[in-house]
């Protein structure tokens, strides 16, 4: 069961609705903060938590969507999404976990895009788990939000351009 649009399209309509109902003006300042705190607390916190837990628990499931075999190593990969979402939740109050929870998510999700096509390339994987729309999503959500993080930094002071 493929579930890892919530952790995009959740976090989205949470920051439209934030941006909505708050009074604050709405600079590129303010909507990159609120798409951060969004998308760092809800999709890379709550997502990566729910991710770990689901691959602790029940890594069989996750090794048959990925159409790997069930090692002990899965159950570590999954402490490792604990890890970067608890990072993700502390986000949403300390801003000076922005940085490395961005960081530690790019990381792990570029070396998870890496394996996925190394796999592809070895034993011709068609799996969903493997290289569908999660492998995407693995290269494409860093991308973002490191460009998100730089345009708040960037106008943080008033300063937009």
């Amino acid at each position: 069961m493929e579930i890892w649009y919530i952790f995009i399209v959740v976090p989205f309509l949470g920051a439209l609705i934030h941006l909505f109902l708050s009074k604050k003006p709405k600079t590129l300042n303010r909507v990159t903060e609120v798409l951060l705190l969004w998308y760092l607390g809800v999709g890379i916190g709550i997502g990566s938590i729910f991710s770990g837990l689901t691959q602790v628990l029940d890594p069989q499931m996750v090794a048959q969507s990925v159409g790997w075999p069930n090692t002990p190593f899965l159950r570590e990969v999954g402490f490792a999404n604990i890890s970067y979402g608890i990072l993700g939740i502390l986000s949403i109050k300390y801003r000076n976990f922005w940085a490395p929870t961005i960081i530690a998510y790019a990381v792990f999700m570029w070396g998870a895009a890496l394996g996925h096509i190394y796999n592809l390339q070895q034993t011709g994987n068609l799996a969903a788990g493997n290289i569908g729309t999660v492998l995407y999503l693995d290269i494409l959500m860093p991308i973002l939000f490191i460009i998100l993080l730089a345009a708040y930094h960037k106008t943080q002071n008033g300063v937009e351009t």
